[in-house]
């Protein structure tokens, strides 16, 4: 799947790259900011102090989890599958490949 996924307004979205149109909408809770990350074939989101895992294809949702204890505030995502780290594991693989040099 070539999509881009969005999060607005309590919903999930998914963007065809190509064509821009909306490939599914998934409404999870709320009218609240939306934080996403895709990693190992999900895609996660949280709002409004929830977790939820849903299908990249279809939007379905897999299973939520509502974090209790933990309020409402933003969820924030960090993963081996994160920008920053997976620049880190190239260089390091890069650095052993070339003997370090």
């Amino acid at each position: 799947m070539n999509a881009l996924f969005i999060g607005i307004k309590g919903s999930v979205l998914a963007v065809g790259r190509a064509t821009g149109d909306t490939m599914w909408s998934t409404h999870l809770k709320g009218s609240s900011f939306v934080t996403v990350a895709v990693e190992d074939g999900s895609v996660y989101a949280g709002t409004h102090g929830h977790l939820f895992c849903l299908d990249p294809s279809t939007g379905y949702v897999r299973w939520t989890n509502e974090l209790k204890g933990f309020g409402y505030g933003l969820i924030s995502f960090g993963g081996d599958s994160s920008a920053l780290f997976g620049e880190y594991k190239r260089r390091q693989h890069a650095s052993h490949s070339s003997g370090g040099a």
